[in-house]
């Protein structure tokens, strides 16, 4: 059999595994009518702002798809016909796995809040199996769009002379499907992100600093807001996030790999399948992992996830082991591979540090707030500030590591190294968006428990689980940004390989340095979109829950209702809204720069992106979730507890850290690889443009 059709039949496996899975989920009792009614409430607005985003997006789909079907330079195997299509189905199965996803987390809440009634063990199971079906349908789909597409044009698609499409040809195209993917991660993250800080902020500045009454109180007018933000932003947005980087990842390995006349002479088409073949055998171990996830003797909530990421990598380091021997033969390049599963290790380790109530960090924000608010802010930036440092020393020597065993092998070269670093690490992204959509997912059984009056031994086992969840997300995070930069480096080798020309991108030129000022910028310029957006949304939302209290009577006496879906259609309109600017920008300014400024400033564009999106997400993903677990820290009990002046300060703080780590951080991976995916496609037509007008 070849690499290929495995592959498929993996992908089919994953994607059946997360079908029985979610079966597992739904067959889980719902609770009394209180809480199915609260929960509905939160679906309903769930999947109606999917279902809205993806028809405003569906419109630029189409546009695009146009463009590359029309526009393109057609080709021997109507290349522009297949780059479109690649597109559209990497739109389509990008968002298929986010609708998927979310369509379970939204019902696998109550049911964590139900089994809360049992105990943390069988509420930690119905959580983690909700966030394995998303995690197993972002990384079945990205498999079998990648394998499907590779296996379609190497075995069935002839030019006019009869021949089939070259390995070497169908890589090539299929970053149509990595740029679809791209297209609506950005605005998953963007949207999602923009309407779950939007209602987070308004909720807690108006229920807990002004109204003081607790998180996810049934009497704040935008608490479902924020459950469903919760869902759209680290549910469908993470999703969207890592299936695109996932997918992308494959793509730019197999075209090096194909563009690089050595490393095809030496291993032939098996250095274009061993990615693929890597992903598979990774999805795999996924599914082993994900069995492991079970609650020990000590209660240990993050160690049953570790757990299953432990046993992930070392399953998969086994099977990359034999692959490769069967495959390369080449110990060297296997070493490479073990350099990206180290990398996913430590940088969990890292992040953790920096989020984790458990250490200093946190703590240092935590007792910072008993001066104010102003301090408190301070401090969180310093940690955020502080927090590049070890994730940045991580990859470089990551970087500097696998390059070293990509040159030392007889078959292979540096950049090749790298690039298989970054397929290992990505290969657990199963897992890892497994122990992240947990989150949303304990996150919305505790609002549910709070909503519905359950016990407080029911509000503390959620809240345990909670506070795991932020942790986790941070650790995604960390991960998701970190693999983008090791996934961008490949990118950046792919587009000089698909200019097709020598070109000098050195410092002398002054294009390139124009376009690293140009590149540097972005990052910024798109945050401040991302960062604005949330704050217009967000006054819209606190001046709508003052309403209410001042209108409605009886809210704060439980005699009156709230009118919760005004929260939910003011943000829901404003994130739609303000999304398309920042979308616009990051598609259109490598198509600008590209064309006006040429090649060498393109290049520039690109180091500066990659270099300035990394540090800036880090310190605004690591940095909002330290402020986050700071404000939990002092829930606690810690400094004063729920209502203290201190508790007051770290509510300012998160909600400076929220749109820091669920907007705008998160949203600069998309950023990052839309704008390397976009310098991918048009790399020939700018050479041409320029160089023979």
């Amino acid at each position: 059999m070849s690499i290929q059709l495995a592959a498929i039949i993996i992908s089919v496996v994953a994607l059946a595994y997360a079908v029985y899975t979610a079966f597992s989920v739904l067959s889980a009792d719902e609770g009394n009518a209180k809480m199915k009614e609260i929960a509905q409430a939160i679906q309903e607005g769930a999947m109606a702002f999917l279902n809205r985003q993806f028809k405003t997006v569906a419109i630029f789909v189409v546009l695009l798809a146009l463009i590359l079907g029309f526009l393109m330079p057609k080709g021997d195997y109507h290349d522009s016909l297949w780059l479109a299509v690649g597109f559209i189905f990497g739109a389509v199965f990008s968002g298929l796995a986010g609708y998927i996803g979310m369509s379970i987390s939204v019902r696998a809440n109550v049911r964590t809040a139900q089994a809360a009634k049992t105990g943390l063990k069988e509420a930690l199971n119905i959580a983690f199996k909700g966030g394995s079906v998303t995690g197993l349908a972002v990384v079945g789909l990205a498999l079998l769009g990648v394998s499907g597409f590779y296996y379609i044009f190497t075995n069935f698609i002839t030019n006019s002379a009869g021949e089939l499409m070259s390995a070497g040809h169908a890589t090539g195209l299929l970053i149509g499907f990595g740029f679809g993917a791209s297209l609506i991660s950005l605005f998953a993250r963007v949207g999602g992100g923009i309407f779950t800080k939007a209602a987070d902020v308004g909720a807690d500045l108006v229920g807990k600093v002004e109204n003081n009454i607790p998180e996810d109180d049934p009497r704040n007018p935008a608490v479902i807001a924020d459950n469903v933000g919760d869902n759209v932003g680290d549910c469908a947005g993470m999703g969207a996030d890592l299936f695109e980087t996932y997918a992308v990842t494959l793509i730019a390995a197999m075209i090096l790999a194909a563009s690089d006349v050595s490393i095809t002479q030496n291993f032939g088409d098996k250095a274009i399948l061993l990615p693929l073949a890597f992903g598979a055998a990774a999805v795999i171990a996924s599914i082993i992992g994900i069995s492991f996830v079970k609650l020990g003797r000590k209660q240990n909530i993050m160690g049953a996830l570790y757990k299953g990421m432990l046993v992930t990598g070392i399953v998969s380091a086994i099977a990359f082991y034999f692959i490769n021997d069967q495959i390369t033969g080449d110990i060297y390049i296997y070493g490479a591979a073990v350099v990206g599963l180290l990398v996913t290790l430590f940088i969990n380790i890292i992040t953790e540090y920096y989020t984790s109530t458990e250490y200093d960090p946190v703590k240092n924000i935590a007792k910072a707030s008993e001066t104010g608010a102003g301090t408190n802010i301070i401090t969180g930036l310093a940690v955020g500030l502080k927090s590049t440092l070890w994730p940045v020393v991580l990859i470089v020597v990551a970087i500097m590591s696998a390059y070293y065993f990509g040159s030392e092998s007889s078959l292979a070269n540096g950049i090749y190294g790298i690039a298989i670093a970054a397929v290992a690490m990505l290969s657990t992204t199963g897992m890892v968006i497994a122990t992240d959509t947990y989150g949303p997912i304990t996150d919305n059984a505790g609002g549910i428990a709070e909503m519905a009056g359950l016990p407080k031994e029911v509000r503390k086992i959620t809240d345990e689980l909670d506070s795991v969840g932020n942790t986790t997300k941070a650790v995604t995070k960390g991960y998701a940004i970190s693999s983008a930069a090791l996934a961008a480096l490949v990118l950046f080798q792919a587009y000089r390989m698909e200019l097709g020309v020598e070109m000098d991108f050195s410092l002398t030129d002054h294009r390139v340095i124009v376009g690293l000022f140009l590149g540097g910028l972005l990052p910024f310029l798109f945050s401040s979109y991302c960062m604005s957006s949330v704050g217009k949304a967000a006054h819209q939302v606190v001046e709508e829950v003052r309403r209410q209290f001042r209108d409605i009577k009886g809210i704060m006496d439980g005699s009156g209702k709230p009118e919760y879906g005004e929260c939910v259609d003011i943000v829901t309109r404003s994130a739609l809204k303000e999304m398309i600017i920042p979308g616009v920008l990051a598609v259109s300014a490598p198509i600008v720069v590209g064309f006006v400024l040429g090649p060498q400033a393109l290049a520039g564009l690109l180091a500066g992106v990659i270099v300035a999106g990394l540090l800036l997400a880090l310190q605004m993903c690591t940095g909002g979730g330290a402020w986050d677990n700071a404000k939990k820290y002092i829930e606690d009990g810690n400094h004063g507890g729920k209502g203290s002046d201190a508790h007051k300060a770290a509510v300012v703080g998160d909600t400076v850290g929220d749109p820091f780590k669920d907007t705008a951080g998160p949203a600069l991976n998309a950023l990052i690889k839309v704008i390397n995916t976009i310098a991918l496609i048009i790399a020939p037509l700018i050479v041409t443009y320029h160089l023979f007008g």
